[in-house]
C-alpha cells in the first residue's frame, strides 16, 4: 500500500475505485523505513498529478470553491488498482573528464637542480610537460566516470575529501562551463541538452540559501508562485505547497521563521528540508543534491533522506553526494558511486559491496558497517605506494563481468522516446510547470523556458522584497536617520544664508556636500545584493525567473524608499538654508535630490554585482565617490582641470546634480549678489572702514568711466554661473542626465549578472 498526501486523484482509463482519509502521513522519525514502494507493475502518482481534478474537489467541499478544503490523504490499493506501464527515465554518463589548471609550487630542488640530477636526466616539478607550463600543472578532478541513474531510485556519490563527488554532481548537473567537460551525458539514449536540463532538473546547493525572515510556508510559497504557471489558480498552488510541507515533515514548522546567526528561527534539518522543497515544488524529473546530510545529526539526515526515498518513488532520478552515511541511511539508498581522486572505485548496488569486497580480496566483516569499511579500506589504498589503482581495475573488469552473468543490455524505458516520456509525464502531473506541445519537433521545445511571463515573475519577486523590508525596519530606519542627521546638521550650519559674496560662496559649499551626501548615503545598499547574491544564483540557474525581472524588480522596490528620503532631505534643507525659487524652485530641488539617491542607489547596486566582498565594496564605493566630488566642479573649476584629466570631470555623477541646483539657485537673472561696495568684502581690502572702501569706489568709477554707487548690482546670479564655467547644459539637462545615469548602472548591474552570475565551475 501506498499513502500519498492529496486532495484527489483519479484516472478516466481506471476502473477501480480510490478511497479517501482524512489521516495524514507525516514523517515518523522512529521508524526505520518508509512504507514500501509499489511494484514495477503499478507506479506512485505524482505529486503534480494529485492537483489535476483540485478544482472539482473544491466545488464538492465548498459549493463554490472559494476555499481550499481540508488536507486528505488517498489510500492506493496496489492489488486492485490496475495502473499503466511505468515511464522510465534512465540518465546515462560515460567517460566524463574534467581537468583544471593549477599554479604549480616550487621547491628549492627544483629551482636549483642538484647535479646528479641533471645526470640521470629525471624530470622534476619545474620541467613542463604538454598541455602545461613552468608555472601551471593540470589537476584532473574526474577521470573517465561513467554510470547511470534510473528513475525511483537514490544513486549517492561517496568518497573521502577531496575525491570529486561534488564534481561529479556539479558535471551531472551541467554546472561546469562548456568546453572544459569532456564525455557524453544522455537521457534515455539522447543527449541532454542544457536548455532541457535546467526545465526538467533542480539543485539543492550543500549551503542552505534562505531568507531570514520568512516562514516556511512563506518561502514555499514564492517557490510556487516563481516556479508553477500563471494558468495554475492560486487554490492549486495552496494546494502544492500545503502537500510538500505534509510530505517534508514541516507542519509544525510552517508558520516559523526560517531564521539566522541572530534570529532563532527552523532547526538545521528542518532548514535542509525547506532548501529541498523550494527545488522540487515543481516536480522535476532529475534532483541533484550536493551533500544534503552534511551538518546535521543522525536523525535529522535519515529524515532527510527519507523524504528523498519519497521523491524517488513519485518518479524522480535522484542523484546526490554524500560524505559518510549512517546504516539506516545506507538502507534507503538504492545505487552507489565509490570515487577515489576523481576515479572510480566502485559502482552498484549497495548489497553487493561485500561479494565485491571480498573478490578483490578483502572480505568485510559481517557486523561492520559497510560503507564505512569501503572508505577506510579506500584511504589506506590511497595511502599505499600503488595507490588506488589496482582497485580502480578491478571495478571494471568486475562490472564486466557481471554485466556479461546478467546479460544485462540497456535498460528498460517502457518503449518511449525522451519526447514521449518527457510527454508523458507532463500529462500525468511530472513538472508542474510545464505545459506539453504535441507538436514539438523536440523535447526542447516541449517545456517552457520559464513558468511565467516577466510581469509577474517581477510582481513576485517585488512582493517579497517589499516583505522582507518589512520585517527589517532598522535597515531603513537607519538610513533615514542618517539622512535626517546630516540634513539638520547643514540645516543649522547654513542657516537662512544671506545674499552677499559670502553668503554665495557658503551657498556652494552647502550644494556640494548636500548632493556629494546623498551619494554616500546610498552605500548601504552594497550589502543587500551581496547577502542574495547565491539565493539570486540558485533560483535563476534553474529558471526559476528572467535576471531581466531581478533587475527590473530590484529598481522599483527602491523608489518609494528614496522618494520617502528624498522628501525628508529636501523639506529638512530647503527653506532651513534659505534657497531661492520658491514652490517651484522647491520642486526641482526635491526632483534632483531623488535623481541624486536614484544614480548613487543605482551605481552601488552595479558595485555590488562585481565585487564578492562587502569590506571590498565600501573601499571602492568611498574612493570613486571622493573622486567624482573631486572632479565635480567645487574644487577646481572646469575651465582649470587639466585637459589629460577633463574626462574624469563629465564622468563624475556629482558634477551634474551640483551644476542643477547651482543653475536652480542662480537662475534669477534680477537678483544681485553683489553691490557696490561689497565687491571687496572678498579681498583684503574688505577690513578697510567703509568711507575709504566709497572713496575706493568713486575712484574706479572716475577710472572706468562708469557711475558706480554703493547700490550698483555689480553680480548676478548668471555671473555667478560664468564663473564657475556652468554653461554647457540647462538644469532640467542635468536632471535628465542624472536620471539617465541611474539606468545606465542598472543595465550595467543586468549585465554583470549574466557574465558573474553562472554559478558554473570554469
Amino acid at each position: 500500500m501506498s499513502r500519498v498526501v492529496a486532495e484527489d486523484y483519479s484516472r478516466s482509463r481506471d476502473s477501480s475505485t480510490m478511497t479517501f482519509h482524512t489521516q495524514s502521513t507525516p514523517i515518523d522519525s522512529n521508524s526505520h523505513h518508509l512504507q514500501p514502494p509499489l511494484s514495477a507493475t503499478a507506479t506512485s502518482p505524482t505529486l503534480g498529478q494529485l492537483l489535476k481534478n483540485v478544482s472539482d474537489v473544491h466545488r464538492e467541499n465548498t459549493g463554490d470553491g472559494s476555499e481550499t478544503p481540508v488536507h486528505q490523504v488517498l489510500e492506493l490499493e496496489s492489488t486492485d488498482l490496475e495502473v499503466p506501464r511505468s515511464i522510465r527515465f534512465v540518465l546515462s554518463f560515460n567517460n566524463l573528464t574534467y581537468s583544471v589548471k593549477v599554479s604549480r609550487k616550487f621547491k628549492l630542488p627544483s629551482i636549483l637542480p642538484s647535479r646528479n640530477t641533471h645526470l640521470l636526466g629525471a624530470a622534476t616539478d619545474s620541467d613542463p610537460i604538454r598541455g602545461e607550463s613552468l608555472f601551471t600543472t593540470t589537476k584532473t578532478l574526474l577521470n573517465d566516470i561513467s554510470g547511470e541513474a534510473r528513475d525511483g531510485e537514490i544513486m549517492a556519490v561517496l568518497g573521502a575529501s577531496g575525491s570529486g563527488k561534488s564534481t561529479l554532481i556539479d558535471a551531472l548537473a551541467n554546472r561546469i562551463a562548456k568546453g572544459s567537460l569532456k564525455g557524453i551525458k544522455t537521457l534515455n539514449g539522447e543527449v541532454l541538452e542544457s536548455r532541457m536540463l535546467k526545465v526538467i532538473s533542480a539543485y539543492v546547493m550543500q549551503e542552505d540559501l534562505l531568507f531570514p525572515m520568512l516562514t516556511v510556508e512563506e518561502t514555499l510559497t514564492f517557490a510556487a508562485e516563481f516556479r508553477l504557471p500563471r494558468s495554475l489558480s492560486k487554490s492549486k498552488k495552496r494546494l502544492r505547497v500545503q502537500s510538500l510541507i505534509e510530505q517534508l515533515g514541516l507542519k509544525n514548522a510552517a508558520k516559523t521563521v526560517i531564521g539566522d546567526e541572530g534570529r532563532r528561527g527552523v532547526s538545521g534539518g528542518e532548514r535542509r528540508r525547506v532548501s529541498i522543497g523550494i527545488d522540487i515544488i515543481h516536480d522535476p524529473i532529475i534532483l541533484f543534491l550536493d551533500e544534503p546530510t552534511s551538518g546535521l545529526d543522525s536523525t535529522s539526515a535519515f529524515m532527510v533522506v527519507k523524504v528523498l526515498q519519497m521523491i524517488a518513488q513519485s518518479g524522480s532520478i535522484v542523484i546526490m553526494s554524500v560524505h559518510q552515511p549512517s546504516y539506516r541511511i545506507l538502507g534507503l539508498l538504492d545505487r552507489l558511486i565509490f570515487l577515489s581522486r576523481g576515479q572510480t572505485v566502485y559502482s552498484g548496488s549497495p548489497t553487493n559491496l561485500p561479494v565485491y569486497f571480498s573478490d578483490f580480496g578483502h572480505p568485510m566483516p559481517d557486523n561492520e558497517n559497510r560503507t564505512e569499511f569501503a572508505l577506510d579500506f579506500i584511504r589506506e589504498l590511497e595511502g599505499s605506494p600503488g595507490g588506488t589503482k589496482s582497485l580502480v581495475e578491478f571495478n571494471r573488469s568486475w562490472k564486466n563481468l557481471k554485466h556479461s552473468r546478467n546479460g544485462e543490455g540497456e535498460p528498460d524505458r517502457g518503449g518511449l522516446s525522451l519526447k514521449e516520456a518527457i510527454s508523458a509525464a507532463i500529462s500525468k502531473g511530472k513538472l508542474v510547470s510545464g505545459a506539453t506541445n504535441k507538436d514539438a519537433v523536440s523535447p526542447n521545445s516541449m517545456v517552457p523556458t520559464f513558468a511565467n511571463p516577466v510581469w509577474k515573475e517581477m510582481t513576485v519577486l517585488s512582493k517579497r522584497s517589499f516583505m522582507n523590508s518589512r520585517r527589517m525596519p532598522e535597515l531603513f530606519g537607519i538610513r533615514l536617520g542618517a539622512v535626517m542627521v546630516t540634513g539638520f546638521i547643514l540645516a543649522t550650519v547654513f542657516w537662512n544664508l544671506d545674499n552677499s559674496p559670502k553668503g554665495v560662496q557658503e551657498r556652494l559649499g552647502f550644494f556640494a556636500f548636500a548632493m556629494s551626501t546623498t551619494f554616500y548615503t546610498c552605500a548601504d545598499a552594497l550589502p543587500v545584493f551581496l547577502q542574495e547574491r547565491y539565493i539570486f544564483m540558485r533560483e535563476t540557474a534553474y529558471n526559476a525567473y528572467r535576471r531581466s525581472s531581478y533587475v527590473l524588480s530590484h529598481g522599483l522596490v527602491v523608489l518609494p524608499s528614496l522618494i520617502f528620503l528624498s522628501s525628508a532631505f529636501a523639506a529638512t534643507t530647503f527653506w532651513a538654508v534659505g534657497l531661492d525659487g520658491g514652490l517651484s524652485g522647491f520642486l526641482f530641488y526635491f526632483l534632483i535630490v531623488l535623481a541624486s539617491f536614484w544614480a548613487g542607489s543605482s551605481f552601488v547596486t552595479f558595485l555590488s554585482g562585481v565585487v564578492p566582498q562587502v569590506m571590498l565594496g565600501y573601499t571602492i564605493v568611498v574612493a570613486i565617490l571622493a573622486y567624482f566630488l573631486l572632479f565635480s566642479g567645487f574644487f577646481i573649476n572646469r575651465n582649470r582641470i587639466p585637459p589629460f584629466w577633463i574626462w574624469f570631470h563629465y564622468l563624475s555623477l556629482v558634477k551634474y546634480p551640483y551644476e542643477a541646483v547651482l543653475q536652480n539657485e542662480f537662475q534669477d537673472p534680477t537678483k544681485c549678489f553683489v553691490r557696490g561696495v561689497q565687491i571687496f568684502d572678498q579681498s583684503p581690502l574688505g577690513e578697510v572702514p567703509a568711507p575709504l572702501k566709497l572713496k575706493l569706489l568713486e575712484s574706479m568709477s572716475t577710472t572706468l568711466g562708469m557711475d558706480i554707487t554703493s547700490s550698483t548690482c555689480l553680480t548676478t546670479g548668471a555671473d555667478i554661473l560664468q564663473q564657475q564655467g556652468i554653461t554647457d547644459l540647462s538644469k532640467w539637462n542635468c536632471l535628465w542626465v542624472t536620471v539617465a545615469w541611474g539606468f545606465l548602472f542598472r543595465i550595467l548591474f543586468y549585465v554583470s549578472l549574466l557574465l558573474g552570475s553562472k554559478n558554473k565551475r570554469r
